[in-house]
């Protein structure tokens, strides 16, 4: 047991990671009442229209796509920890002003679009700068280690958050769950005031010049490997992300249950994504592009087949296993990635990652809506697995044709160098699911 310890839970022998992790836990648990609550309180404003949810989605996460890659030259710039800080509370501010809308009784759909695009904004500028400040709260010894029990703390949350957000609801009303993250946020905030800046492994900020988001792109197009990982986190992100809102759909529309039916579900599933994130964490190094290329794939096979659920207890059964699959292939993209970029372009790079995990729901959760209004709920599943299945195939297969390409140009030997020599399958090795 000591062992499996001293593994898993490495990182945490750093102070700054310990006081880190754990106001982010208490702030991810915020996050995850506020997921909850937020897509519920749209069915109630909107008549139960599926339509009205996917439009929320996507616009809390439009601002990803047109502004992470900003997010990423701000956190390569600046200080992140007084960046984030910022952001922290831009999102705090906006839960709260919903979650005053709510009490009172006078919000309106359209409120909700309009708090959820603003919170956004903070979220998109918020991503890149976390993703890399984790690097300089523990440095490199535990880095691996650290994204992993990072993840561990985001899904135990999720696992929490929940079923807070069923009981609130259906004690107190959608309002004051989303309230309560509103309030979660100022531990986080005291968590980052806190830390020891002694000890933080801080990169060398980037100086103010010309073109520095145009390296960040060009960094990543030499780089088949990364061009693959963030094709498959475009996938994921779009098409197979989206449970909270398939949840509401299904619970609702479905299984016609409730509040704490919804709320549980979520709670279910975080079994599973912490589970993954407490695998993921045992890692020793970071995994290899096949293992990222095959993990998301199966991901959408098993959302495919969680639509198929006859029940809501066979629905429930199947939410861990998806939410294992799914944590274990989007940790392992952000392992592979952090740990294989130059320091001084991460925050950059990160953000393209978060830009492409993120940015696509806009596409993808108003898409999954139109579907469900169509033909049921269980099409949002049936039809977001098929669709990141498909996706992952043209990718892989796009840039397997592109490194041929190069190959027929007499540019062989630059491919073959453009990734870490620990992933083989960089070199266009990869297998496109299927095949």
């Amino acid at each position: 047991m000591s062992r499996v310890r001293g593994h898993t839970f490495a990182s945490l022998a750093v102070p700054n990671f310990r006081l880190y992790v754990t106001g982010a836990f208490v702030s991810n648990i915020g996050t995850w009442i506020q997921r909850v609550a937020q897509d519920w309180l749209v069915l109630q404003l909107s008549g139960n229209s599926a339509i009205a949810v996917g439009i929320t989605t996507a616009l809390q996460f439009l601002p990803a796509l047109l502004l992470s890659p900003v997010g990423g030259l701000l956190a390569d710039r600046f200080d992140k920890r007084k960046l984030l800080m910022v952001t922290q509370t831009w999102m705090a501010l906006s839960a709260l002003i919903l979650g005053a809308l709510a009490v009172s009784g006078v919000a309106q759909t359209w409120h909700v679009y309009l708090l959820a695009f603003v919170f956004g904004i903070g979220a998109a500028i918020d991503a890149p700068a976390r993703q890399a400040f984790v690097s300089e709260v523990v440095g490199g010894k535990y880095l691996t280690n650290a994204i992993g029990l990072n993840s561990s703390s985001f899904n135990a949350a999720r696992l929490i958050g929940p079923g807070i957000a069923g009981l609130i609801m259906a004690a107190f009303g959608t309002g004051w769950a989303i309230l309560t993250n509103g309030v979660s946020y100022l531990a986080f905030i005291v968590a980052l005031a806190a830390l020891d800046e002694s000890r933080l492994h801080r990169s060398v900020p980037l100086a103010r010049a010309k073109g520095q988001l145009r390296e960040g792109f060009s960094y990543v197009a030499r780089r088949s490997d990364l061009l693959i990982t963030l094709g498959v986190a475009f996938a994921v992100g779009t098409f197979g992300m989206n449970f909270q809102m398939t949840n509401a759909l299904m619970v609702r529309g479905q299984f016609g249950m409730g509040e704490e039916a919804y709320g549980l579900l979520g709670s279910i599933m975080g079994i599973g994504t912490l589970l993954g994130a407490l695998i993921a964490a045992r890692r020793a190094t970071a995994p290899g592009l096949r293992f990222v290329v095959v993990s998301a794939s199966t991901v959408a096979v098993l959302i495919g087949l969680s639509g198929l659920a006859p029940t809501y207890l066979t629905y429930a059964i199947s939410l861990p296993i998806t939410g294992l699959a799914s944590l274990l292939t989007l940790t392992a993209c952000n392992m592979y990635i952090q740990t294989g970029v130059d320091p001084q372009v991460r925050g950059r790079v990160m953000a393209l990652y978060m830009t492409v995990l993120m940015g696509g729901t806009p596409i993808g959760a108003p898409l999954l809506g139109w579907l469900a209004q169509l033909f049921g709920p269980r099409a949002a599943l049936v039809g977001g697995g098929l669709l990141q299945l498909a996706t992952i195939v043209v990718i892989v297969a796009a840039v397997r044709l592109m490194l041929r390409r190069r190959e027929a140009a007499g540019t062989a030997g630059a491919a073959a160098a453009e990734a870490p020599p620990r992933v083989p399958e960089a070199r266009g090795e990869v297998p496109v699911p299927g095949h």
